[in-house]
């Protein structure tokens, strides 16, 4: 069984009634321990609450970290 703890996370509301959402997680099973970083779209419900509609996990290394940040300024 996998567990996930949020370590940090930092939401951008936009439109109407969207957001995205950037966190960094820690999966943890029997095998050991792997953080990594979680961008999700979602959207806020009519009772308030906030649903999930797409979400991409990238390890937590600067290269990557650093290649996902400079093409989508250039894009």
């Amino acid at each position: 069984m996998v567990e996930f703890e949020t370590l940090k996370s930092e939401e951008k509301n936009f439109g109407k009634n969207n957001f995205l959402e950037i966190a960094r997680k820690i999966a943890k099973s029997e095998e050991g321990e792997n953080e990594f970083v979680q961008i999700a779209r979602g959207f806020f419900a009519p009772d308030g609450s906030r649903r999930y509609k797409k979400s991409i996990a990238v390890p937590d290394e600067a290269e990557i970290k650093d290649f996902i940040t400079q093409k989508i300024k250039e894009v």
